[in-house]
């Protein structure tokens, strides 16, 4: 039998590590969390921010490594799923690259016939502000001022993470703890219906530059 996937997508500090600690915690069974965080240790530093490239374009000279960073992880996590381990997935996917990169659909089907229940993770930015200012003395987040209130690498996080936003589940950090969503997601396991949302993403078409559609992008080539 396949393990479970769950997917969680947000923003930074949007709480899905947290939330993906409490599955790993809570739920039945043996659960694998591999995510941006994880994926990012194992990262060459030169190939970082890697799969949690911010929106904007910032690092186009990374760009093309990018959909084979996420091939690689998706197909990891496929593999495990078919090994009969669960995997929970904390990731940030956005298309706001400097050119179209059109991933998400990709990595939806390569997880096609595996069972996957994808989570939008939902935060209101002013939470998230406040959750970056409280982790500041690390310098690991861009920070809010008084000159910039809701710096533009946030503000685009915000805007860019959840489309086309296609979820089989939505959960709101700012009202729910980690225990709370992790037990919401919990419950729309058992309860049902099937999740289909990554089975909508795979048959999405990608766009070619001047917005028109084409041919879904073909597997990335698998190298020895």
């Amino acid at each position: 039998m396949h393990g479970q996937i769950i997917i969680l997508n947000g923003a930074p500090r949007s709480g899905k590590s947290s939330i993906a600690a409490a599955v790993q915690e809570t739920f039945d069974g043996v659960w694998i969390n591999l995510g941006v965080d994880v994926y990012a240790q194992v990262t060459p530093p030169r190939l970082r921010r890697g799969i949690g490239l911010r929106p904007g374009g910032e690092r186009p000279d990374l760009e093309a490594f990018v959909p084979r960073l996420y091939a690689a992880l998706y197909d990891s996590i496929a593999a495990h799923s078919r090994l009969g381990l669960n995997v929970v997935t904390d990731v940030g996917h956005h298309e706001a690259h400097s050119r179209p990169l059109d991933i998400l659909p990709d990595c939806a089907r390569r997880l096609a016939g595996l069972p996957v229940l994808f989570v939008g993770v939902r935060c209101p930015i002013e939470v998230i502000l406040q959750r970056r200012a409280a982790s500041a003395a690390d310098g690991t987040y861009v920070t809010g001022s008084d000159e910039d209130p809701i710096p533009r690498p946030v503000r685009l996080w915000q805007e860019e993470v959840h489309k086309p936003g296609i979820y089989d589940l939505e959960v709101d950090t700012s009202r729910l703890g980690p225990q709370a969503c992790a037990e919401v997601i919990r419950q729309r396991l058992l309860a049902g219906p099937e999740p289909l949302a990554f089975r909508r993403l795979a048959q999405m078409r990608a766009k070619g530059k001047d917005g028109d559609q084409r041919s879904p992008v073909p597997r990335l080539p698998r190298k020895g």
